[in-house]
C-alpha cells in the first residue's frame, strides 16, 4: 500500500477564521488509522447536525460536544416520556434517568490526569458504565495507569456505583436533603409499595410518600449504609 500526503497552505496576509483554524488543527491532530470518523464528528460539532442541532443549538453543541449533547437530548426525551401514563404503571427506568447528587467532591483532577482530552474520554466511559464489574475494572485501570486514586476519584466511582445500584432497585433519584440522604421512587407512592420495602430498611430510616430518608448522623459511615440499603432494595 502507498501512503498519501496532503499539504494545506493559507495566505498569512489573510486572517483565518476561528472555524478554519479549528478544522486545520483537527486534521493535524487526527493522524491515526481510521481517524476519518473522529474528523467527521468534530465537523458535526462545529456545524450543528440538521435542524435539531442547527444554528439555534450550535452554542450548546460547542459547549458540551456532539456525543454528550445527543446523550443529554435523548435523556430529556426519555424523561418526558417517563412522565406520561397511569400512576400505577410499572416503571422501567433507563440508567441514564437515575440521578445521584451527594455531598461528595467527585471529579478527575488535572493533577491526577493532566491530559484534558483523556479526562473527557474517561468521563464518557464512566457515563456508559452499566454494572459494578465495569466500575471495578475501571478502578484497577486508573490505578495501574495513574497511581493511587485520590479522594475525588474514589468519590466519583462511589457515586457511579450508587447510580447502578439505585437503577437496579428502581430508585429514580438519590440526593442529600435536610442533612439526610433521600431515595426517591414513584413505586413507593402507594401504601402497598411502602409496605413492600419495609424489610429492606432499618429502624433508623423514615419512609414517606415516594421517599426513604436515611440519617447521616449515625456512628456507621452513611456511605456504607446507603450501599447496603440499595442492595437490599434491589432484591425486593
Amino acid at each position: 500500500a502507498n501512503r498519501a500526503y496532503a499539504y494545506f497552505f493559507h495566505d498569512r496576509t489573510h486572517r483565518m477564521t476561528p472555524e478554519g483554524r479549528q478544522r486545520l488543527e483537527t486534521i493535524a491532530e487526527q493522524t491515526d488509522l481510521g481517524a476519518g470518523y473522529s474528523i467527521a464528528m468534530r465537523d458535526l460539532e462545529m456545524r450543528g447536525a440538521g435542524d435539531i442541532l442547527g444554528a439555534r443549538q450550535s452554542g450548546h453543541v460547542a459547549a458540551v460536544g456532539f456525543h454528550l449533547y445527543t446523550r443529554l437530548l435523548a435523556q430529556a426525551v426519555k424523561r418526558l416520556k417517563a412522565g406520561v401514563g397511569v400512576k400505577d404503571e410499572v416503571i422501567d427506568l433507563d440508567l441514564s434517568l437515575t440521578t445521584v447528587d451527594l455531598p461528595l467532591p467527585s471529579t478527575l483532577p488535572s493533577e491526577y490526569i493532566s491530559d484534558r482530552n483523556l479526562r473527557l474520554r474517561l468521563y464518557r466511559r464512566m457515563a456508559e458504565i452499566k454494572d459494578e464489574k465495569q466500575i471495578a475494572n475501571l478502578s484497577s485501570e486508573l490505578q495501574d495507569r495513574f497511581g493511587a486514586l485520590p479522594k475525588p476519584v474514589e468519590n466519583l466511582l462511589y457515586q457511579i456505583r450508587v447510580k447502578v445500584l439505585a437503577h437496579h432497585a428502581s430508585v429514580e433519584a438519590v440526593a442529600s436533603e435536610e442533612g439526610q440522604i433521600v431515595l426517591k421512587s414513584r413505586l413507593w407512592e402507594t401504601d402497598a409499595g411502602r409496605r413492600k420495602i419495609g424489610a429492606a430498611i432499618d429502624a433508623t430510616a423514615r419512609v414517606s410518600k415516594g421517599k426513604v430518608w436515611l440519617p447521616r448522623s449515625t456512628d456507621k459511615d452513611w456511605r456504607e449504609t446507603l450501599i447496603e440499603v440499595l442492595e437490599k432494595l434491589g432484591k425486593v
